[in-house]
């Protein structure tokens, strides 16, 4: 391994289990800010010593006394700049860590904050993602963000919050913000809003990773079930979703002998579970992971099973009724009748003038039906609006085909 390649191994088990340091320290510190400096500090000193003097055996061990320390002192100093004797501070941990990332998901998650608030303040502790990448996903300037962050976690001080996983009769009330923002987490991960990346694997693997622990704690709940059988599927594809360039590689065009099959027999079990489970009342994520199954379980691109697709779709629109989610309908249905039935579809939507998908995806059906002009101009739209490099670079190339 080069030394390159090395360092980048240890910047990735750094932030790996950053995560789950600074999930440790919220529960002993009790203050996000301080947890956060603290967990930095440790990380600062991991990647500027690590490359040197080798990884330790337990890199979450080492980085959790580092950041401990560094707790320490942060709360000594408040201590003594609010006149108080600092005596010593105490942070010894008794209990077991296993789920304080899922005492995390559910604190960011708590119904005292705004749905949007939940989403941002996951994304920035549990994903790891900065302030202005957050900002950057979410469409609202970095300064506006900031502001919503700084008051979010004043909020859960001020309102004690509690740092723990719901108790049983809670439980369904809290499931669906965190359902939420676990997917909000995997897709950013799965395709990010911007930057150089078309997928960041340490977001998708803790995304799912939160799933499993969701599917320990609520094994027979539909919602959860679904949930994790949809991020796996998607993530079975991961290996093939780039070439060797790092240049994006479509759906139709993937070497599917590389697809994970024992994360699509995984997945393909959850949903006939989820499926038994909600024999009368869709599951919107037990759908969505039944239209995920049809692409995997599709031996070739061409054997796509089209009509059951647009068929989950129609099931999906009965609990889902977003305009994303018929432009998703719209696709499958060029597909099962031809490009210029789902073009009639994509223009009938409204509110999507500022999505980027809507765009792309009309420009092709556009091409496909012997419309290059108009094609070019919605091509140059979407890249207009905003595209992560990978996916940028695939509709550059459409325009120069064209």
């Amino acid at each position: 391994m080069t030394a390159g390649a090395a360092g980048d191994a240890v910047a990735r088990l750094v932030r790996d289990e950053g995560t789950r340091v600074l999930a440790t320290l919220i529960r002993v510190t009790g203050s996000v800010d301080i947890a956060e400096d603290a967990a930095q500090d440790a990380v600062v000193r991991a990647l500027r010593t690590w490359p040197a003097d080798g990884v330790p055996d337990n890199p979450r061990a080492w980085l959790l006394v580092t950041a401990k320390r560094r707790a320490i002192d942060i709360l000594r100093r408040e201590a003594r700049r609010a006149g108080k004797e600092a005596g010593s501070v105490d942070l010894t941990d008794h209990e077991p860590a296993r789920d304080d990332l899922l005492r995390l998901v559910f604190t960011c998650c708590h119904p005292t904050l705004a749905v949007q608030t939940q989403v941002a303040l996951a994304l920035r502790t549990l994903g790891g993602l900065s302030t202005a990448e957050v900002a950057r996903g979410l469409l609202v300037p970095e300064a506006t963000m900031a502001k919503r962050l700084t008051r979010a976690k004043q909020k859960i001080a001020q309102a004690r919050i509690p740092y723990r996983v719901p108790a049983d009769e809670e439980l369904p009330d809290r499931l669906a913000g965190v359902a939420a923002t676990v997917y909000l987490i995997f897709n950013e991960g799965y395709a990010a809003g911007a930057g150089e990346d078309l997928v960041r694997v340490t977001l998708t693997t803790e995304a799912v990773r939160l799933a499993r622990l969701l599917a320990e704690l609520m094994p027979d709940e539909p919602t959860v079930l679904g949930l994790l059988a949809l991020l796996l599927l998607h993530d079975s594809r991961r290996e093939t979703r780039l070439d060797a360039a790092g240049r994006q590689v479509l759906l139709a065009d993937q070497d599917r002998s590389r697809w994970d099959a024992e994360l699509i027999r995984e997945g393909v079990e959850l949903v006939g579970a989820g499926l038994r489970r909600t024999p009368d009342t869709p599951n919107s994520y037990v759908v969505q992971a039944a239209i995920a199954a049809c692409h995997a379980l599709a031996p070739r691109y061409p054997e796509t099973n089209w009509a059951a697709i647009t068929s989950w779709y129609d099931v999906l629109l009965t609990v889902q009724d977003t305009q994303v989610t018929r432009l998703n309908r719209a696709v499958a249905v060029a597909e099962l009748h031809g490009a210029a039935a789902g073009l009639a579809l994509v223009d009938a939507l409204d509110g999507l003038a500022d999505y980027p998908w809507w765009h792309a995806t009309r420009a092709e059906l556009l091409r496909r039906t012997g419309r290059p002009d108009l094609a070019r101009a919605a091509y140059e739209r979407a890249l207009a609006l905003g595209l992560n490099a990978p996916q940028a670079e695939h509709v550059r190339h459409q325009l120069v085909d064209l």
